[in-house]
């Protein structure tokens, strides 16, 4: 089944952007970097992997649209996911301190993996 190889694909890759994102986040805000902006660039290190390494191996069979439509699309959703996991981080961060907020970060992440891996199957890498 293509679902369950897509999920499998979509969850190792995934370890990988997390493993990235969310040591790119500890790093920054270790370094006084303010949370918000710490994420995002968390999130970007991640994301640029993620778009080429998904559309290469986990969606690789779909009969991809062209690459600034399939980009568009994936900056679209990534925008939105940002700002919930942003949004999530600096609000664990003010309430209960920025080491939690480093030991929340992947539980984040893989909490909006689920949302991203059905509209990536179902719209960004689809026609």
């Amino acid at each position: 089944m293509k679902f369950i190889r897509d999920g499998t694909h979509f969850v190792m890759l995934g370890a990988i952007q997390i493993l990235i994102d969310s040591a790119t986040y500890i790093a920054l805000t270790k370094l006084g970097v303010a949370a918000a902006p710490a994420n995002i660039c968390g999130r970007c290190a991640g994301a640029l992997l993620g778009f080429w390494l998904n559309g290469r191996i986990t969606f690789a069979h779909n009969e991809q649209p062209r690459l600034h439509l399939r980009l568009t699309r994936y900056l679209t959703l990534w925008v939105i996911l940002t700002m919930v996991s942003t949004a999530s981080l600096v609000t664990i961060a003010n309430q209960a301190g920025l080491a939690r907020s480093w030991w929340c970060k992947p539980l984040i992440e893989i909490a909006l993996g689920v949302t991203s891996f059905l509209l990536s199957r179902h719209w960004v890498y689809r026609r």
